[in-house]
């Protein structure tokens, strides 16, 4: 991998993780908070993704894409724990 490609990955891995830590606190704080709220935020989060007209950059790009996979990621989780 190039240097260029390697810190991308990197910040993508820091902040799913990070993201993942938060949402993992907030489900322990909060019994409202449920796979249908964290949805509802998801899909906020899709529609400022859709909304990026004058371009945020890459690290901003990065941001979004590993916010948005890790809310996917604990959401598809907790609808499995269900079953």
């Amino acid at each position: 991998m190039n240097s260029s490609i390697d810190w991308k990955a990197v910040k993508y891995q820091e902040v799913f993780e990070q993201e993942l830590r938060g949402l993992n606190r907030r489900l322990d704080a909060d019994p409202l908070c449920t796979p249908e709220v964290l949805e509802g935020v998801l899909k906020h989060l899709y529609i400022m993704d859709g909304a990026d007209w004058y371009g945020r950059g890459d690290v901003q790009d990065i941001t979004m894409a590993a916010t948005i996979a890790a809310y996917e990621h604990l959401i598809a989780k907790l609808k499995a724990e269900r079953s």
